[in-house]
């Protein structure tokens, strides 16, 4: 019986054995498959010539194996620069040179500015768009051996620090992040970033006129997630379409004493004297040399100042008066925008902005501070008709309780029960009034009480004349 049940096992456990190969390979092969589909872009340049030949370029749909990229690098290498950058990004694909790189010449709406400047400007290049997963895997050993140099984590405080030499090998290597799945930034701001870190890396080498060789690329690919304006008019029309030029964010409009104390900034910021209007926003955001001649801080008042040279002729001031204030039954301080001056001309115009206000703690937002009656009208002339008027768009103010040169959590003006709230509400009560008229009348109907008896005497029902 033991022999019985031993044979048993061993012929059980043979037809197992083949099953069981048959899944380990096929495990293999998907993976085989899912890191040869793997493939990052890498691109090569350098401050000295002929390193690379124009026939280097590969053609589209090639995968650079580890063995092809080696015979790429090799020359440069052994004949060009010792010292090599290289630019390593978490994440990166062709796709993100297609969807945020400039086309047909706009370079202004380019994420890669600096980098299309480089290639432009650098004698020999090398683009690269599919590389193994593999072969960009093992890059930074392969050029540890190929320099005999260990590589150098820097960054920019650590480069403008370092004395590179032309004659000693030098692998430095500069991280890039790609966060695009955090929704505090969109992919466009991170590439546009690095782009800058790029830039700022390269022109502290070109200050000190160290030869180098440069290299772009990722650990991973990377999944593009396209701006909502590339899909607005659906897929099949965004090759012939222009991408719409994304908005410039400006710096905000910053007054200190001996730390930042104002914050103001706006979108759009417009000015009408007698219908006509004027765009101040250039001339006030990002601007060095802006006059805040006449802005004061305390903790219990503040006021910016803003005065611009021959607008509408002559010299205008604009002040933002803002107090804050102990509430006993809150508990806590509130601000509190009291009014916005215009000075022009040894004239003073009013506006009441009490509506702007929030907890001291917090910054205020609102899409539209205006006197139009279109746009809120949160600023009130105080004597009508006014020959003043100002629309701030997608305004944001803090003037206490400023940390640094970033705005605090921002109190927006806009009501908790939006018209579609309001139409919701509307809509279902008006559904609930019929349902429940509907109903009542169902629950009142009354069955008959009285039947026709053949037995007893019949009915009768006396004619109304």
């Amino acid at each position: 019986v033991m022999a019985a049940t031993a044979a048993a096992r061993l012929q059980a456990g043979t037809r197992q054995a083949p099953a069981l190969w048959q899944m380990r390979w096929l495990l293999l092969v998907l993976v085989a498959v899912a890191e040869a589909e793997q493939q990052v872009p890498l691109v090569l340049w350098s401050s000295d010539r002929d390193l690379w030949g124009p026939a280097a370029n590969t053609h589209e749909g090639h995968i650079t194996s580890d063995m092809q990229l080696s015979t790429y690098l090799d020359p440069a290498l052994e004949l060009g620069p010792r010292n090599v950058l290289l630019f390593l990004q978490d994440k990166l694909s062709i796709e993100d040179f297609t969807a945020y790189g400039g086309v047909f010449g706009n370079k202004q709406d380019s994420a890669f500015s600096n980098l299309e400047n480089a290639l432009d400007l650098a004698p020999s290049s090398l683009v690269l768009p599919a590389v193994d997963w593999y072969a960009v895997s093992t890059l930074t050993t392969y050029l540890q051996e190929k320099l005999g140099a260990s590589p150098l984590h820097v960054d920019l405080a650590t480069l403008r620090e370092l004395r590179l030499n032309a004659s000693l090998p030098a692998l430095l290597l500069i991280r890039l992040p790609y966060t695009a799945s955090s929704g505090l930034m969109a992919p466009r701001e991170v590439l546009t970033g690095n782009d800058e870190v790029i830039g700022q890396v390269l022109s502290t080498l070109k200050s000190e006129d160290v030869p180098y060789t440069a290299a772009l690329t990722a650990v991973r690919p990377s999944r593009v997630a396209r701006d909502v304006a590339m899909v607005t008019g659906g897929l099949g029309r965004q090759l012939l379409q222009k991408q719409t030029a994304s908005a410039v964010v400006h710096p905000p409009v910053s007054y200190n004493d001996t730390a930042p104390r104002i914050l103001f900034w706006a979108q759009n910021f417009s000015v009408a004297y007698g219908n006509h209007w004027e765009d101040l926003t250039s001339l006030t955001f990002g601007v060095q040399d802006l006059n805040l001649t006449g802005s004061f801080w305390n903790d219990s008042v503040a006021r910016l100042s803003l005065t611009y040279e021959q607008l509408f002729g002559t010299t205008v001031t604009f002040r933002f008066i803002l107090a804050n204030r102990f509430y006993p039954v809150s508990a806590r301080h509130w601000f509190t925008m009291e009014r916005l001056e215009i000075h022009s001309n040894g004239s003073v115009t009013y506006f009441n902005a009490s509506q702007v206000t929030g907890p001291s703690i917090y910054s205020f937002h609102c899409e539209y501070v205006s006197c139009l009656g279109k746009n809120g009208d949160l600023l009130v002339p105080r004597v009508r008709p006014s020959l003043w008027q100002m629309t701030l768009q997608h305004f944001q103010i803090q003037a206490f309780n400023v940390t640094g040169e970033q705005f605090s959590y921002a109190s927006d003006c806009a009501g908790f029960f939006s018209p579609g709230i309001w139409m919701g509400l509307l809509t279902s009560l008006f559904m609930l009034f019929i349902f429940t008229y509907g109903l009542h009348m169902i629950l009142s109907l009354k069955t008959m009480d009285r039947f026709d008896d053949h037995k007893g005497p019949t009915i009768s029902l006396t004619q109304i004349v």
